[in-house]
């Protein structure tokens, strides 16, 4: 008899309201060490915190795509630009704010 292998999770990070937006849609998980597949930026938040997010999320095997906000993407550009693997695949999405306000 054949298992079904188990889907990979979509990991994201941004604003609170877009990271919310995609926790009611259904996206949050915590992983079996009770680590979240999302990170929540605001303008306290460090760049070098951000950094370490993305990084986490991709050497995590359980995470299949990573969703970063676009204005978030541009604070850590050479991060963002230096990951050249396919799983997971990292995805800008729009911000709904512009650069100069983010994360108010």
């Amino acid at each position: 008899m054949t298992h079904a292998a188990k889907g990979k999770l979509i990991a994201v990070i941004g604003d609170e309201d877009t990271v919310v937006g995609f926790l009611l849609g259904g996206v949050g998980e915590l992983n079996k060490q009770r680590h979240p597949n999302f990170f929540v930026v605001n303008k306290n938040t460090a760049v070098s915190e951000i950094e370490e997010a993305f990084k986490l999320f991709c050497k995590r095997d359980d995470i299949g795509i990573i969703l970063i906000s676009q204005n978030i993407a541009e604070m850590i550009r050479y991060v963002v630009d230096s990951y050249h693997q396919t799983i997971p695949t990292v995805l800008e999405i729009p911000s709904k704010v512009s650069e100069l306000t983010c994360c108010g």
